[in-house]
């Protein structure tokens, strides 16, 4: 071990496991921890640190002397530099395990939790081109390579049109190609960007808060309908009809081409007025006979193939007989209230989003569903005794919060109204650790199964049945 200034250099360092966010796991020579950018579990590499914790280190691979057997050749010319796919230089069958094995110890070590053996992990059978949403943002001041820095001449063309550096929320990174969501995503983008430097029309800068193109957003759904949404900085009608009609007259396939006049400082669309400009305001998703309605603003799993295996986990779980009452918690557009409604007598949805809820009566008439009924508010507030007193206590209870976790308010709402079974789903295991551990004194779990959502990333969701316990 050497130092480097204030950085220290670790050579021959083996890398033992997968971390969280992404990052891989190596010991340092005194025992701490250090967590690994670009690394792949197996390699022996040299490390030099970029952050030094009580506990533990952070640092970077700069150089590897033994590869791992469970690497693989990244397929995207971007890979180490957009944080889209930590994993691509990592086999898929390596990255389910070590999938499995973050739900394992997460229930383990943090909810400190009793349960059985934890089902194989459902692989997704796309490994890419998976995704149904992508945001990318304008910059007008791309990240920038190394070689470019040293070059002489001046960078003329300093415009981007993709996705943010990690951990650097004013540097994009230009996109040539991104294997997340299937064509035409790649040329809209591509074209988008090319017609857009061609008529000098002014790229978003996020430090000044100055420019004109701000992000772009692009739904596909399983029906092959397609939305595109354009977010601009100010109101310009010449730029904006300009670059709307391009796109509407290059892309005749494009269902639903939205827009939105964005003043705020950050590109949040939930607070803002979705324009039609051209088509329909929304598309629509299909699953097992049931139609969903998916506007700019509606939440859907962005994995509809895998989504659809994810929803069948849950019914199962659920185990409905027909005569059960559910309640179905941060139910978004409706999605598993309705998937779910034909084996329940009833089911009640409740979500937060005004415009989710509006989408899920609309869909419940579509798809002539009567046994469903959705509540919109706030959790903590609408899940109470004023809905148990309508609706009577929950035979099934399922919960699908945010990666933040249900509220300790929920959770202790749900101990207060005791369903006989509760399945929850979660896309942070972390949390769902941290709720089931507080739930655990009045249910146990009888079933957890991971479901992989999101190849070639670190990200997994994880599915838990849980049981009131016997008094």
């Amino acid at each position: 071990m050497r130092k480097s200034r204030s950085r220290q250099i670790l050579e021959n360092v083996a890398v033992i496991g997968a971390g969280a966010k992404g990052k891989s796991i190596a010991k340092a020579p005194d025992g701490r921890v250090i967590f690994v950018q670009n690394a792949v579990p197996g390699d022996v590499v040299t490390i030099q640190t970029t952050k030094k914790r009580k506990a533990y280190f952070e640092g970077i691979v700069t150089h590897v002397h033994e590869y791992s057997d469970k690497r693989t050749t990244p397929v995207c010319q971007h890979f180490g530099l957009c944080g889209g796919c930590k994993w691509q230089n990592m086999t898929y069958e390596h990255q389910l395990i070590f999938k499995q094995s973050e739900v394992e110890n997460n229930l383990r070590r943090i909810g400190h939790l009793e349960f059985p053996e934890v089902l194989p992990i459902m692989g997704s059978k796309q490994h890419f081109f998976y995704r149904n949403k992508m945001e990318f943002s304008f910059s007008d001041s791309r990240w920038l390579y190394p070689e470019e820095l040293k070059q002489q001449e001046p960078i003329r063309d300093k415009n981007a049109l993709g996705l943010h550096i990690p951990g650097m929320w004013d540097k994009v990174l230009d996109l040539k190609e991104c294997h997340l969501q299937a064509d035409p995503s790649n040329a809209i983008r591509l074209e988008i960007k090319r017609f857009a430097t061609e008529k000098q029309l002014p790229f978003f800068n996020p430090r000044s808060q100055e420019g004109f193109l701000r992000t772009l957003m692009i739904r596909t759904s399983s029906t092959g309908e397609l939305m595109v949404l354009l977010q601009f900085a100010k109101e310009d009608k010449d730029m904006r009809e300009l670059i709307l009609d391009h796109i509407r007259i290059t892309f005749p396939e494009v269902s639903s081409l939205l827009y939105v006049i964005n003043l705020k400082q950050n590109d949040t669309l939930y607070d803002q007025e979705i324009h039609r400009y051209h088509g329909s305001d929304h598309i629509w998703e299909e699953m097992e006979g049931l139609k969903f309605k998916i506007d700019a603003k509606s939440f859907y799993q962005t994995n509809s193939a895998q989504a659809y295996e994810l929803y069948k986990v849950v019914r199962d779980f659920a185990h409905l007989q027909g005569d059960e009452l559910v309640f179905d918690l941060y139910t978004g557009t409706g999605t598993i209230a309705q998937f779910v409604a034909n084996k329940a007598r009833k089911v009640i949805g409740i979500e937060v989003v005004p415009e989710a809820i509006k989408a899920a009566v609309v869909n419940a008439e579509v798809n002539g569903i009567s046994n469903t009924e959705f509540l919109v508010g706030d959790m903590k507030t609408v899940l109470n005794n004023t809905i148990t007193a309508a609706y009577g206590v929950p035979d099934v209870l399922i919960t699908d919060p945010p990666r933040e976790g249900m509220h300790k308010e929920v959770v202790e709402q749900l101990l207060t109204m005791g369903p006989k079974r509760i399945v929850y789903v979660s896309c942070n295991s972390a949390t769902q650790a941290r709720d089931l551990s507080l739930l655990k004194a009045d249910y146990k779990i009888l079933k957890v199964q991971p479901v992989d959502m999101f190849p070639q990333t670190h990200h997994v969701e994880n599915v838990v049945l849980l049981e009131k316990r016997s008094i």
